[in-house]
Parts: C-alpha cells; sequence; structure tokens
C-alpha cells in the first residue's frame, strides 16, 4: 500500500516563504517521478512541479518559475517543495503525487494529473496579502 503523507503547510504573508515536505512509504520510492498540484477554492487540480528519478530532472509550472523548487532525497523516502517570494494567488491545497511508470510518455505528459496513480491527503498554504 502507498503512502503520501504533506506536512509543512500554513499561513504566510505576502513575500514569506514555506518548504512543502511528502514522505512516501509502500513501494521503491527512487525509481518513480513525484509531482506537487495545487487546488484553489472553486477551481480544477493544477500543475505545479514535478521531478523525475536518477538524474533529476525538474518541471515548473510558469507562474512559479524562479520562485519554487521541487526537490528529492531518495534516502529519506521524501520529495520537498520549496516555496519563495509567495503570492496571494498561491493560496490552494497542496498535494503532493506520485506515478507509477518511466519512460518518454511521462516526459510529455509529466503536467496532466492523469499520470500520477498515488496522492497524499494535501496541505493547506494560505497567503495573506
Amino acid at each position: 500500500q502507498v503512502q503520501l503523507v504533506e506536512s509543512g503547510g500554513g499561513l504566510v504573508q505576502a513575500g514569506g516563504s514555506l518548504r512543502l515536505s511528502c514522505a512516501a512509504s509502500g513501494r521503491t520510492f527512487s525509481t518513480y517521478p513525484m509531482g506537487w498540484f495545487r487546488q484553489a477554492p472553486g477551481k480544477g487540480r493544477d500543475f505545479v512541479a514535478a521531478i523525475t528519478w536518477g538524474v533529476s530532472g525538474t518541471y515548473y509550472t510558469d507562474s512559479v518559475k524562479g520562485r519554487f523548487t521541487i526537490s528529492r532525497d531518495n534516502a529519506k523516502s521524501t520529495v520537498y517543495l520549496q516555496m519563495n517570494s509567495l503570492k496571494p494567488e498561491d493560496t490552494a491545497v497542496y498535494y503532493c503525487a506520485g506515478a507509477s511508470y518511466n519512460g518518454s510518455y511521462y516526459y510529455t505528459h509529466y503536467y496532466m494529473s492523469s499520470e500520477y496513480d498515488y496522492w497524499g491527503q494535501g496541505t493547506q498554504v494560505t497567503v495573506s496579502s
């Protein structure tokens, strides 16, 4: 049984920083891609960032490039999302997600929630203006 557990959300003022963590258990964590998505009230679940396995390639949605950094510690089976220069529009529930395959198809579809089979429960991030 694969489990993903997020932590690190909270309330922060605009311009501040937060680091989200996602601890994985139940499978060989290091061999699959991981992603972060977010869902604002009344909106769909949107891609934020992803990281591949091995030589870790990273991907970001345009609105967070230069502000957010995704990383992973395979020894700890944990993926992180460092969020700097936070804006009120970053307010959302943030979800960690795990894919169950590797390959070229993922590298062109990493932004799609349908490519991830495992999801955490979500952690709230609120940015006040």
